[in-house]
């Protein structure tokens, strides 16, 4: 009976403990969600007075900006545009450089090699936006203005090239990790049936993980999107049109580089919360349809 009564005891404190544990996972996914939605209740309040009375016509589809003239102008179309081009431009250079070296550190490299990569990305990810920044304007901006002969070479190309190399990090982890969770299993089955092993790792392998590449991708468009210490410095910061080689202003830059000095309650300063809410409308919309498309996928197959 004594070793009956110490299994059923053991038995409920595992209960008591598996219930904890459950609760405080709960808790904490609860708040998660409560911080979402406290932020996005915030910026609709916050920014929709501006909207209302700017137009919203004139707000998203309005290309000058000028919040201090007698009479200002609040057109955000400059800032959304450069926002797409640039993490457009950021993604289309980072992903493929990215994607490949996992698939490298993950398949063909050596422990020592995988060793030395893996220190490097960690610091790359450890490294402050703003040395970033500081690393583009004093090396990135010159070597752009003397090798395209510009007048200044704080572009929104040097934007591009800063947001590509600071979403690698991102994208090499999680795809790392995506692929190193594949099981083995699939891939001798693949050789077995005689296929090579690059071809083993691009049509066994790399679909398998492909949850994880996408997740990936996601997380360095949201980093590219948000990115604006780094973004401020090497692009100029001028309310331009995007053009490959001029200055140009984020939508994230926009938002730091006046809102300390907008005073309380005016347009200008709604009119920054304005654009916060249509940044954090085009991340909510990107990761939407890239889940989208993801589950759509995934039911096909």
């Amino acid at each position: 009976m004594a070793p009956l009564r110490f299994l059923k005891r053991d038995v409920k404190s595992k209960r008591t403990l598996e219930r904890v544990v459950h609760g405080t996972f709960l808790i904490m996914g609860l708040i998660t969600v409560g911080c979402v939605l406290l932020i996005t209740i915030y910026l609709i309040v916050a920014g929709l007075p501006a909207i209302r009375e700017i137009g919203l016509i004139d707000f998203l589809f309005g290309k000058e900006w000028a919040s201090t003239e007698a009479e200002p102008k609040f057109g955000i179309l400059p800032f959304i545009l450069t926002s797409v081009y640039g993490t457009a431009g950021a993604i289309v250079l980072g992903v493929p450089v990215g994607f490949f070296t996992a698939v490298f550190l993950s398949k063909l490299a050596g422990k020592r090699v995988r060793a030395v990569v893996d220190t490097a990305v960690n610091l790359l990810a450890g490294i402050p936006s703003v040395v970033y920044g500081l690393v583009g304007m004093l090396v990135l901006v010159p070597a752009v203005r003397e090798l395209f002969g510009l007048p200044d070479g704080a572009s929104l190309f040097s934007a591009i090239i800063v947001l590509a190399i600071m979403i690698l990090p991102s994208i090499i982890k999680v795809s790392l990790t995506a692929l190193d969770a594949v099981p083995k299993d699939y891939e001798d089955a693949s050789l077995a049936l005689g296929a090579t092993p690059v071809e083993t790792y691009f049509k066994v392998s790399v679909p398998a993980a492909k949850s994880g590449i996408a997740a990936a991708v996601v997380l360095g468009v949201g980093r590219a999107i948000g990115e604006a210490m780094a973004v401020m410095m090497v692009s100029g910061n001028v309310a331009n049109m995007p053009s490959l080689f001029e200055s140009v202003r984020f939508l994230t830059t926009a938002v730091a580089s006046e809102m300390a000095y907008a005073s309380e309650g005016s347009l200008q300063r709604n009119a920054l919360f304005s654009i916060a809410l249509v940044l954090f409308l085009f991340i909510m919309l990107i990761n939407a349809t890239l889940n989208f498309f993801l589950k759509r996928k995934g039911e096909r197959e």
